[in-house]
């Protein structure tokens, strides 16, 4: 039997502003708060969808919840779903530069049982909009984002998906696995010099231990951030259209199958 390790705090809404992206899509940013530290996050649907439909998480990268992970929230509620950006850092923490984007990650990679408890702040906010089937929820990430939500399933979340898009792998507590109810889907570039081949044979090993329901799909030529047009810094990072476009393809089947 799996335990569900409890979250410490629940987000509390405390402010919605509006704006229309297309005739259908609705965005909101949504201000919340995990413990005293008030965060600020993106909400996209399609307004013209009635009831409730599932709904999925998204976790930015290590630059904060800036304007790529904002397009693919509002990409996911064109899918029909509701997606809810969640905001790791904080509110008004947006790092400009690769220097300061690595400091703010570094805090959270440090401290898995922060991180954790960030995503789990987003998830709740999610949870609660009237909007969601709650019995079918998802997380994607990217990046930093991909090792995040892969932490939001070794913390027990009851959601039926997890989708890491180009992120880190490793974990400090690969035991931490068993606690684990979501699928897995681990969309990986083969080239990434920032997830190495240690680090993905440690990954496979750890699903395999707790008996985890995963898959990783492994794409040649592709290097860290393929997902990203704005990435452009060979070899470590670098847009790969081809590779975006599979990817994006493995998720929506992906979700076909743990939201039917």
């Amino acid at each position: 039997m799996k335990l569900l390790l409890p979250v410490l705090f629940a987000p509390v809404v405390l402010s919605l502003t509006s704006t229309q992206v297309l005739a259908a899509i609705q965005t909101r940013t949504v201000e919340y708060k995990h413990g005293n530290t008030v965060l600020e996050g993106y909400l996209a649907y399609d307004d013209t969808i009635k009831g409730q439909r599932p709904g999925v998480l998204v976790v930015h990268e290590w630059n904060g919840l800036q304007s790529y992970v904002k397009k693919r929230t509002e990409e996911l509620a064109k899918l029909g779903y509701v997606a809810f950006a969640a905001d790791i850092y904080g509110k008004g923490i947006r790092p400009q530069n690769p220097e300061d984007s690595g400091k703010q990650a570094s805090i959270y990679r440090q401290d898995r049982q922060l991180l954790r408890d960030r995503t789990n702040a987003g998830l709740q906010v999610l949870q609660q909009n009237s909007l969601t089937d709650v019995k079918r929820i998802a997380a994607v990430g990217y990046c930093f984002g991909g090792g995040a939500v892969l932490e939001l399933a070794r913390s027990g979340a009851n959601i039926g998906g997890v989708v890491s898009f180009h992120g880190n792998l490793d974990t400090p507590n690969p035991k931490d696995a068993n606690n684990i109810n979501a699928k897995v889907l681990v969309l990986h570039g083969a080239d990434d010099p920032l997830v190495p081949d240690e680090q993905v044979q440690a990954f496979a090993t750890e699903m395999r231990a707790a008996n985890v329901d995963w898959q990783l799909v492994s794409y040649g030529g592709a290097v860290h951030s393929f997902t990203n047009p704005e990435a452009n810094n060979p070899p470590q990072s670098l847009y790969n259209e081809v590779v975006a476009k599979r990817s994006w393809q493995a998720m929506k089947q992906f979700f076909a199958e743990i939201f039917r």
